[in-house]
Formats: C-alpha cells, structure tokens, sequence
C-alpha cells in the first residue's frame, strides 16, 4: 500500500478508518499488480494506468468506487456518474462484504473501460476488456 494511502486512512475518524484500512487491505489482495497512489486526493487503483477502483470519505460514509462498474452486472453496486461507474458506501466496517468485493475486484481486473485516454478521445469510452 502507498504511504500516501495510509497517511489518508490514518485522517479518518476512528470508524471510517477502519472502513478505509479494510476496503485498502481487501483491494490490495484482490488486485495485487495493481500500482496504489492517491488520485485527486482520494487512494485509486490502477491496472496499465487505468483507474479500476478506489474508496473516498464523504459527508455521510465511506465510497467504494469501480470505474467499470456498472459493466459488472452485479447487486450491491449502484451507478455513479454519466459513465460506466459504480459506487457501494458504507458507514461501518462490518458492513464490507468481503466475497462480494472479491468478486467486484476480480470482475475489475476482466471488464475495463479505456478511462486512462477518454480526454484524449474527447469524452468516449472505449471497452479495453
């Protein structure tokens, strides 16, 4: 995990924190070629230098982000945004399902969508995988 990751679990109230620490732990062993850093200030995943999946604090709880992951077909996933996001949030640790994330993590790794080059191609999303 990178050092910024911890240093941003490590700011998090004490629930969120363990939120954070457990949804950091879970994603590195699922995705463990994956290069860790934080991306607009929030801990992100990359696989070839596309975002794949990443966690922020927000007001209420802590999101769980899969760039792809609407493309998962997969319950306990809601989209997000205008393009092929999904989000889970959670408000406590035990909350984490961690098969259903495994799961997540490796359909994150098989279905991807070319987020790395979409302001190269004007705003279009391209399926990699």
């Amino acid at each position: 995990m990178h050092p910024d990751t911890k240093a941003y679990n490590a700011k998090q109230k004490a629930a969120d924190r363990a939120i954070c620490e457990r949804l950091a732990a879970e994603i590195d062993r699922g995705l463990p070629e994956a290069e860790n850093k934080v991306w607009h200030a929030h801990p992100v995943w990359f696989l070839d230098g596309n975002p794949v999946a990443g966690y922020s604090k927000l007001k209420d709880c802590v999101r769980l982000l899969f760039w792809s992951g609407q493309s998962f077909d997969e319950e306990g996933l809601a989209p997000e945004g205008s393009f092929k996001a999904a989000e889970a949030r959670y408000t406590s640790a035990d909350q984490v399902d961690v098969k259903a994330l495994a799961r997540w993590l490796g359909k994150a790794r098989d279905i991807q969508w070319d987020y790395k080059n979409l302001v190269r191609r004007k705003g279009k999303l391209v399926r990699l995988k």
